[in-house]
């Protein structure tokens, strides 16, 4: 069976993004290697490397997990389809690594914490809520935050064999995970001052975008408004002239 020239040129296309995305997340991935194995050489023999090193793990997780979860309502917006660019495949892939990138720092952000006698937590409180003795409260919502973002990163891994009704609720809890995260960042970092201009910010652009995306109104909406308004004329007829002049038919 042979392709036509223009199903070919699909097919390059569709291969040219994925190596390019492909190549992104190489670069990404050698950078952050960089910038970690810096960041640990550069704090050798510093008596809070290892709080430092976590620290960071965990804003970046936060970013990361703040750019997840936008592209992830702009991909169900109802107004999607008016956006050109990035195209929709890409957005996908692009809420794809930022799942996996998001993973990656919030454990080793996990891992060091519990490996770090100074910070106070340990494993019992990396793993089980009220466990850590540093901030137990906030150290569990962060905790919370983590388990429900997995749980929302696993169903999306199982989408296709589950139906969709009982995939989108649960997959939605990544937002639930997001605040939770939000006010784990806010409560349990004793910089949070320095840091807090970074988490207003970031949740006033969340909150603007999940207002238009559960407010907003799809196109296919609106026609089936606008035919069930001609519909509902048909069915009870133009008004009489006594009517129109504000008095009843006789």
């Amino acid at each position: 069976m042979s392709t036509s020239p223009r199903g070919a040129a699909g097919v390059m296309r569709d291969a040219g993004k994925t190596a390019g995305m492909a190549t992104g997340v190489a670069v990404l991935a050698a950078i952050t290697g960089w910038l970690v194995g810096g960041a640990i050489s550069s704090l050798s023999g510093n008596q809070n490397e290892k709080w430092i090193l976590a620290r960071s793990a965990g804003i970046t997780a936060y970013a990361l997990l703040v750019a997840l979860v936008l592209v992830g309502l702009i991909l169900a917006h109802p107004r999607r389809a008016q956006i050109r660019w990035p195209s929709p495949t890409t957005r996908i892939r692009l809420h794809i690594g930022l799942t996996a990138f998001t993973l990656v720092f919030t454990v080793l952000h996990i891992v060091v914490l519990a490996m770090d006698s100074y910070a106070g937590v340990g494993w019992k409180g990396a793993l089980l809520p009220l466990g850590s003795v540093y901030r137990p409260m906030p150290v569990t919502l962060g905790l919370l935050g983590f388990y429900s973002g997995l749980a929302a990163g696993l169903t999306a891994l199982v989408s296709s064999r589950i139906t969709f009704r009982a995939w989108l609720p649960i997959h939605r809890v990544a937002i639930v995970s997001l605040v939770l995260i939000w006010t784990h960042g806010l409560l349990a970092g004793s910089d949070t001052p320095a840091l807090l201009f970074m988490y207003l910010i970031s949740g006033a652009v969340v909150v603007g975008v999940a207002v238009s995306r559960y407010t907003a109104v799809s196109p296919r909406d609106e026609k089936a408004e606008l035919i069930k308004s001609e519909v509902i004329k048909q069915r009870t007829g133009p008004r009489t002239a006594s009517e129109y002049a504000g008095g009843l038919p006789r």
